[in-house]
């Protein structure tokens, strides 16, 4: 039996009784909805003005002939593109394991960084003369000493491949950036947190596991997300050592026509890699900052 029967009246009754929307809210709803049909054809008609005004300057400039033969010859792009693919399995590859290697050594260098008591205090100052010395020293230069030196030196046992001498130096430089990310993470876990669990008769060790480090874990995603789009980049540096990765097959393309078409393949290549990876990073940056926000567990 329905509520409105069992209070002596009829579906009608209820149905007429139902909640209705004012006329001033529907309004109000109306005019909201025009506004956003007229922002968004707003939007739509500045985006097409900014992009025939950008696609008329190219094209009128008096050298765009010669720039479209150079760098936006089909033909070449056709020929590039199997190369390119082919390189790229290299960059795809040290992408795959520098990010687990740096993800690793990066955790490791930020607990050692936040070891307590007088003792560690060799240890600290090791990692943080380590952090700092990777942070100030550009990639370009880590990649070159690595690749040139350590064969120099003649090491028994060491290999001088520049395929894993330039994965290890990516993995040097970026584990000093993703041991802060993770340090950060750590840090802006509360004390109380720390007082909470020790209380509890945790010992600091099942602390830093079971309470700090799931906390700091899950705050930190979105910057190392951040940090793996820039090494997937940052791979293509190695092409310098003379591995064949996407970056030199377009070398190698462009030395022998001369043409430069080959390079923009390799970076549209690496852009579509790229974009999917970064939209995700902002995904996650802002379903955390929605959950911090809302209260819930970051």
């Amino acid at each position: 039996m329905s509520t409105a029967a069992a209070e002596g009246g009829t579906p009608a009754d209820g149905a007429e009784n139902a909640y209705r929307p004012s006329a001033r809210r529907l309004a109000r709803e109306a005019h909201r909805r025009r506004r956003s049909r007229r922002s968004a054809l707003i939007a739509a008609v500045s985006t097409a003005v900014t992009a025939l005004a950008l696609y008329l300057l190219v094209v009128n400039s008096p050298g765009w002939q010669r720039t479209r033969e150079t760098f936006f010859n089909a033909a070449y792009a056709r020929q590039a593109l199997p190369e390119v693919l082919r390189g790229l399995r290299i960059n795809l590859e040290l992408m795959t394991v520098c990010g687990a290697l740096i993800l690793v050594l990066g955790l490791v260098l930020a607990l050692l960084r936040t070891l307590r008591g007088p003792v560690f205090l060799p240890v600290r100052l090791l990692v943080t003369a380590y952090v700092d010395f990777f942070l100030g020293l550009p990639m370009i230069i880590c990649l070159l000493v690595m690749i040139t030196g350590v064969p120099a030196l003649r090491l028994t046992g060491v290999t001088t491949d520049p395929l894993l001498l330039g994965g290890a130096a990516l993995v040097l430089t970026y584990s000093a950036y993703v041991s802060e990310v993770f340090r950060a993470g750590i840090q802006s876990v509360h004390p109380s947190q720390r007082a909470a669990a020790r209380s509890l008769g945790l010992t600091g060790a099942q602390t830093m596991r079971h309470v700090v480090l799931p906390q700091a874990v899950r705050r930190v995603v979105p910057p190392l997300l951040n940090n793996l789009v820039s090494l997937q980049k940052d791979t293509g540096l190695v092409s310098i050592g003379g591995v064949i990765d996407a970056v030199y097959a377009a070398k190698i393309i462009t030395a022998q026509t001369f043409n430069y078409t080959p390079y923009l393949v390799s970076a549209l290549v690496f852009i579509v890699l790229t974009v999917p990876l970064t939209r995700f990073t902002d995904w996650v940056t802002a379903r955390t900052d929605g959950r911090r926000q809302q209260g819930g567990a970051v």
